[in-house]
């Protein structure tokens, strides 16, 4: 699930509702639900951030949709029984795996963030305005990369 496409910014908050904008048409919605888990976020993350990235949602959408497509993810089931086999999952191992699937992103451009628990919260994948993987400015990163994760399966 894509959370959303973010702008960036020199410090640690991002642009945010910088303009006015509709409601989302039936048909962006459609195109992109399966990005998401409900309208009500399509439509908060395009009048949040896509509001400050393009002039209409088609294109904040294409671009979400294009470099959601384009990472490769990792058995996310089989990492979350890694620790039943004795292997440490730390952040930075999941960070590795997503290196592993997918030529040119360096390490340095995920984050990992956890919740107080310990389990995996979000992943992000930092983008230069070029959308290419770069390094995460160092006020992004969220989870040491020794935090040991876990990663909910479901029931």
């Amino acid at each position: 699930m894509l959370q959303g496409l973010w702008p960036d910014a020199k410090g640690p908050n991002h642009p945010k509702y910088c303009r006015t904008v509709g409601v989302l048409p039936r048909r962006v919605v459609t195109e992109n639900i399966c990005l998401s888990p409900s309208p009500q976020l399509l439509q908060h993350q395009w009048a949040k951030h896509g509001s400050c990235m393009a002039k209409a949602p088609e294109a904040y959408f294409g671009a979400a949709r294009l470099l959601f497509n384009a990472i490769e993810f990792p058995d996310m089931a089989r990492l979350s029984r890694e620790p039943e086999r004795g292997t440490r999952l730390t952040a930075q191992v999941l960070a590795e795996r997503f290196v592993d699937l997918n030529e040119g992103l360096p390490s340095d451009a995920i984050i990992v963030k956890t919740t107080d628990k310990g389990w995996l919260d979000e992943v992000r994948i930092c983008l230069g305005r070029d959308f290419k993987p770069r390094r995460c400015r160092q006020f992004s990163r969220l989870a040491p990369s020794k935090t040991q994760i876990k990663i909910w399966r479901g029931r």
